[in-house]
């Protein structure tokens, strides 16, 4: 874990409101970034805003750039949004425990809810096998980075909520077909999502790794404010910070 000082190289609108924003940061770079891990970011021209945002590694390119995908959400992300190219923001990071990635014959299953597609990013550039995104959001402007995907060889199954694309219903919809052992299954998205997946996989006794989302405050374990419950092993739960612990969790250590 290090801060740094970190140059904005771009920023740019995805589409609606997502943006993706381009760092150069070679210290954190060299931390050797795995998907999962997030940044804390002090942004740039908030200092009334004390507490840092922390944002998901979306990609990291060459040895000293690292980029992110934003959603513009309130006050802080729209002024986000509106920084340019040679303003500096502190960044400290790598944080969290991330996914391990697949090996071997393993094929990934992806599945994301609204922009967990971006924290996911890193494993199927870095997986042995082209894989399977399953992406879900509330319609189709809110679906982002499946050319990316589909660029690494990954096939695409979309589901929304209002079927403008896709299946109509929810992603989890579409994961019953690779609740098998011969996928490796990942999960980023809104916690309910995660704990609908908790239930598929462990009454299949499948593994998977999922994010859990929480508000963060310190981003560094101090504070106890994202805990989420985890099994403890003696058939009760305990508390577990999503920003130390996790924010990725094994799904057979979630307790719902």
């Amino acid at each position: 874990m290090l801060t740094e000082n970190a140059e904005i190289i771009s920023n740019t609108k995805l589409k609606d409101e997502y943006y993706k924003v381009t760092f150069r940061a070679s210290d954190i770079v060299s931390e050797n970034i795995l998907a999962g891990h997030f940044v804390h970011v002090k942004i740039s021209g908030l200092e009334e805003k004390i507490l840092r945002r922390p944002f998901s590694v979306f990609n990291v390119v060459k040895s000293d750039v690292l980029e992110i995908v934003y959603k513009v959400v309130g006050a802080g992300t729209k002024h986000f949004s509106s920084l340019e190219p040679g303003v500096k923001c502190n960044i400290l990071g790598p944080l969290g425990n991330p996914y391990t990635y697949p090996v071997n014959s393993e094929i990934p299953v992806l599945v994301a809810g609204g922009y967990g597609s971006a924290a996911m990013y890193l494993i199927a550039k870095n997986s042995c096998n082209p894989g399977i995104l399953l992406i879900g959001a509330r319609n189709s402007k809110e679906l982002i980075l499946i050319e990316e995907y589909r660029q690494l060889g990954f096939k695409i199954k979309i589901a929304t909520d209002d079927g403008s694309s896709g299946h109509k219903g929810l992603v989890t919809d579409l994961m019953e077909k690779y609740c098998k052992n011969q996928y490796k299954i990942y999960g980023c998205g809104p916690n309910p999502m995660m704990y609908t997946m908790v239930r598929m996989l462990n009454s299949r006794s499948v593994a998977g790794e999922l994010s859990l989302d929480h508000a963060m405050c310190c981003g560094v374990g101090g504070c106890y404010t994202c805990v989420v419950k985890v099994k403890d092993g003696r058939g009760g739960w305990k508390y577990s910070r999503t920003c130390k612990e996790g924010p990725v969790f094994k799904s057979s250590e979630i307790y719902i």
